[in-house]
């Protein structure tokens, strides 16, 4: 069994930074992708940025040159450092996590508001 710890969110004022944490554990194969994603209400869960286990990451246009993927092969986590936050940030982000195997795990989301 995989278990997904997300850490990080919360209330930050808009152009403040915040960083996500997210720690894979457990019964895991070696891990593909690591990615967050992020769900705004009333909208559909997007791709917010993935990272393979080479370095290779991508973003979502919104968020290029704001945000930054990384991660730490040896502890199975990704980091999202967030800077100069926007109102339109605000929703639940969701780590992602893709096994060479094929299989996938989701965290269970961390809250991020952006509000004066």
């Amino acid at each position: 069994q995989v278990q997904i710890a997300e850490s990080g969110g919360g209330l930050v004022q808009p152009g403040g930074p915040l960083r996500l944490s997210c720690a894979a554990s457990g019964r895991i194969s070696s891990i593909y992708v690591m990615g967050w994603y992020r769900q705004a209400p009333g909208k559909q869960r997007e791709l917010v940025a993935a990272i393979t286990s080479g370095g290779r990451a991508n973003y979502a246009d919104s968020v290029k040159g704001r945000f930054t993927i990384s991660r730490d092969n040896a502890k199975n986590t990704v980091y999202l450092q967030m800077n100069s936050l926007k109102p339109e940030d605000t929703a639940v982000y969701y780590c992602n996590v893709n096994f060479y195997s094929g299989g996938e795990s989701w965290g269970q989301g961390t809250q991020v508001t952006v509000s004066s």
